[in-house]
């Protein structure tokens, strides 16, 4: 199948549909891209279930609908027991899609209102809605997604599961939940991040020989998977030494909270910093030294002497495991007043929510979900349901390069195309793997990458290292420390 030139593109809707207007005047035939994608979705079909011989296609009103009628066209020339359901009040209404019901029924294909009973079939088709759904699916729509997802047989869903916003990300109640999801022309933004991705099952593109030219605009981002790392990590000169590769300063590790800092520490190691020194808790520098003799730990009792760590640090990364208690917000205050170039995780984070302030366009911010919605005075519900919107209203807020985590990290900076880490995986939620993220940013940015890039290049390669060590041992019981190995060996990349 023909795949996009650039699939690390991803666009909104709205540009989406430009693009297809224009091939199908380029074309001379606006039904050519329908034909094209129904099609493709056929041969993705035929590819990964090839002994399939009933097949159902819940098609919709508009032109998503119109793709489920040519795939199920091609269902039935190829001599399989194919069934179109639709609703009652969601018959084909796009003239296209009219046209694609019409060519299916002529060839003797069958088509049924839905009755609410159960779906039986070793492959079922979702064209449903498509890239059109901005709501909650009606209640008669919903009973067919319910059905459509209670039912053993593997799903396809057709350009986007439906009940997902191809622009958020956001699924309402119900989605559908595929198996496979193929997408048209190129890839949905809101098919990279959040909720959409225990919708979407595994993916293929089909770009339906539609280049890029037929855009109006550029990209809305990014994805960046792990082949990506070599743009940014490349070899060292034989003559490197360690001052040429940074020397992190890593602020935090309250009582209590002295692991934290430690992760945060061997991550930068790791990761490739030359020098990494500790402004710690007394309590923990015997544990420090025991655990990581390569790292430099200082006991820090008050701002004076970390002012005196700050005066020899490249880069700090202030947060992990810092606390809110005095001790932490005097050493919190002094490192943003040091005019120091910043990384704030965790607690600093949280410190940064009480009294807002915008901060050095080269710091980087690395909020989770919880911790985005106290930046941003809102909850959390609110942040996970437009993650694109919520990391950029973090970028404006607070003037720096934004790391959104969680299920497609999203990464965006002033001025500059957001990405999207198009890695990671479940077993990464547990605690302490954002005090190893934090430690994998500051070196990189400690090595002379500029914030934007420190930011996605440490996001992609902590993401790339959990699915490698995910591989190495499953991911329920991954550790942030099963992390630290293949930190060092994706750092490398051949």
């Amino acid at each position: 199948m023909p795949v996009f030139a650039d699939d690390s593109a991803l666009y909104d809707a709205a540009a989406l549909r430009v693009a297809e207007t224009r091939a199908a005047a380029e074309l001379g035939d606006a039904f050519e891209p329908m034909r094209r994608a129904g099609a493709a979705a056929w041969r993705e079909l035929l590819r990964r279930w090839p002994a399939a011989q009933r097949i159902v296609v819940v098609c919709g009103p508009g032109n998503n609908g119109g793709d489920g009628y040519v795939l199920a066209a091609h269902a039935h020339a190829g001599g399989r027991d194919v069934c179109v359901l639709h609703l009652g009040a969601h018959a084909p209404r796009s003239e296209l899609a009219r046209r694609a019901a019409g060519d299916y029924a002529n060839a003797g294909g069958r088509s049924e209102i839905y009755d609410g009973g159960a779906l039986q079939a070793d492959v079922v088709v979702d064209a449903l809605f498509g890239i059109g759904l901005s709501r909650a699916p009606d209640s008669e729509a919903a009973v067919l997604i319910e059905a459509i997802n209670t039912q053993p047989a593997p799903v396809l869903a057709l350009d986007v599961p439906s009940g997902i916003d191809a622009d958020r990300g956001a699924a309402y109640a119900p989605a559908v939940v595929a198996d496979c999801t193929i997408e048209f022309i190129a890839r949905k933004i809101g098919l990279t991040t959040g909720a959409a991705l225990d919708h979407i099952g595994e993916r293929a593109l089909a770009d339906l020989q539609v280049g890029p030219g037929a855009f109006d605009r550029a990209p809305v981002a990014r994805a960046v998977r792990a082949q990506d790392l070599r743009r940014w990590l490349s070899p060292r000169s034989r003559d490197s030494h360690k001052g040429r590769n940074g020397r992190v300063l890593c602020v935090g590790g309250d009582h209590g909270s002295g692991g934290a800092i430690v992760l945060c520490a061997q991550a930068a190691l790791r990761s490739g910093a030359g020098l990494v020194e500790v402004a710690t808790r007394a309590e923990h520098v015997t544990a420090l030294l025991s655990r990581l003799p390569e790292a430099m730990p200082r006991e820090v009792r008050d701002a004076a002497q970390l002012r005196e760590a700050l005066q020899r640090a490249d880069f700090v990364a202030l947060g992990p495991g810092l606390g809110q208690a005095d001790w932490g917000r005097e050493l919190y205050a002094c490192a943003l007043d040091s005019g120091m170039p910043l990384l704030l995780d965790a607690d600093a984070l949280n410190l940064l929510a009480q009294q807002p302030r915008r901060l050095r366009e080269d710091s980087v911010l690395t909020p989770h979900p919880g911790e985005a919605a106290r930046l941003l005075g809102m909850d959390t519900a609110q942040v996970q349901a437009d993650r694109f919107a919520a990391a950029c209203a973090l970028r404006v807020r607070y003037g720096c390069a934004i790391v959104l985590k969680g299920a497609g990290t999203i990464v965006v900076a002033p001025d500059l195309e957001p990405c999207v880490i198009a890695a990671g995986n479940p077993g990464m939620a547990v605690g302490g793997m954002g005090d190893v993220l934090s430690g994998t940013i500051a070196a990189l940015r400690a090595q002379r990458l500029n914030a934007f890039d420190a930011a996605v290049c440490g996001a992609l390669l902590h993401s790339a290292a959990g699915d490698a060590a995910a591989r190495d041992g499953g991911e329920r019981g991954l550790l942030p420390t099963d992390l630290m190995p293949w930190l060092r060996r994706l750092a490398n990349p051949e």
